[in-house]
């Protein structure tokens, strides 16, 4: 039996593979739907405003927790999480019978927000979310985007950190801003799953006491809906052997999915022969990329230490991206989104 650590890393991985297979399957389904954002996809001032959005979230997301208004923000992410639900399920039905298992999700939220609800509507957020933006989002935007928030995630963690005292912030409140990867079987987030998850109350695996910003379960890397990634203290180590399980920000699975998305979408490149998805060279090794970056970002997050995810996946999806449009022949000039601007 593979040592619990890589047990996680692969639940990690099986996670984020997900997000990203069903962010490409809906993709065409979102598309002949009509549910594309913006009139111009290819706009970049698409990104900023979306960049600004997510400056204001974050801002309002603080605001309420120094304020006591968790609840509030509670009630807003699981309203978002069923809506965006809505949309997967509706890529499937139809729009009324999608309402009724988006409203499930919810009401599950709500009434018993286990791990494993909290992964499963964190999933159909992340699926969803991205083959929304990858739709709304050309090559050019979609990759400034990335480009924007893995350098916003750094210093957001390692700067001026207050994406950790967001992380602090949500993790009492158990929404799917984060996926909870457990690592023992009897692990229960309500603290009802037997031994092992009554013996972890008050060590890294628990959400944070807020009044302790020591003790914080901080991320691997942030944004808009994001918290980021790993359980563990900020200020020392914490071996992953003393924890039951670890967070990682749902925007860190989302965000590398968005240009993965936008690549079997707008890419001039030779679709694949791969069943029931559309994909070509470069949306394959963004994936390939971002999974990449995944992986060294766990073999960091397993040393107990929280770091900044987006640089190391958006970086990873990026330079995948870059190789697998050269392997289609694409021009670099159109794989970047400027051939229109020449």
């Amino acid at each position: 039996m593979f040592p619990r650590e890589y047990r996680g890393v692969a639940f990690v991985v099986g996670l984020f593979l997900v997000v990203q297979l069903g962010a490409l399957a809906l993709v065409p389904e979102f598309a002949e739907s009509g549910y594309q954002a913006v009139e111009n996809p290819e706009n970049p001032t698409n990104s900023l405003v979306y960049i600004a959005a997510i400056i204001a979230m974050t801002g309002v997301m603080l605001a309420a927790f120094r304020y006591d208004l968790d609840q509030g923000i509670r009630l807003l992410i699981v309203g978002v999480s069923a809506w965006l639900s809505w949309y997967v399920f509706s890529a499937v039905v139809s729009p009324l019978a999608a309402a009724v298992p988006a409203v499930a999700v919810g009401v599950a939220l709500l009434a018993y927000p286990e791990w494993y609800v909290i992964d499963a509507a964190g999933v159909l957020m992340g699926a969803g979310a991205a083959g929304l933006f990858g739709i709304s989002f050309g090559l050019l935007p979609a990759l400034l985007l990335l480009a924007f928030l893995a350098v916003y995630d750094a210093i957001s963690v390692y700067g001026t950190e207050h994406m950790l005292s967001l992380a602090e912030g949500v993790m009492d409140l158990n929404i799917p801003v984060v996926l909870v990867i457990p690592l023992s079987l009897s692990y229960s987030l309500l603290g009802e799953g037997g031994e092992d998850a009554e013996e972890s109350e008050g060590d890294a695996t628990e959400p944070a006491e807020p009044d302790d910003p020591d003790d914080t379960e901080a991320d691997a890397g942030a944004d808009d809906t994001e918290t980021d990634d790993a359980g563990a203290d900020v200020s020392e180590p914490t071996d992953i052997e003393d924890r039951d399980a670890f967070f990682i920000g749902l925007g860190d699975a989302v965000i590398p999915a968005v240009l993965v998305a936008s690549a079997a979408r707008f890419s001039p490149a030779d679709p694949l022969s791969v069943p029931l998805i559309g994909i070509n060279a470069p949306a394959l090794l963004a994936m390939v990329g971002s999974l990449a970056g995944l992986l060294v970002l766990m073999s960091w997050v397993i040393k107990g230490r929280p770091h900044a995810g987006l640089p190391l996946l958006n970086g990873g999806a990026i330079g995948g991206y870059l190789i697998g449009s050269v392997v289609a022949g694409v021009p670099l000039i159109e794989a970047v989104g400027l051939g229109g601007f020449f």
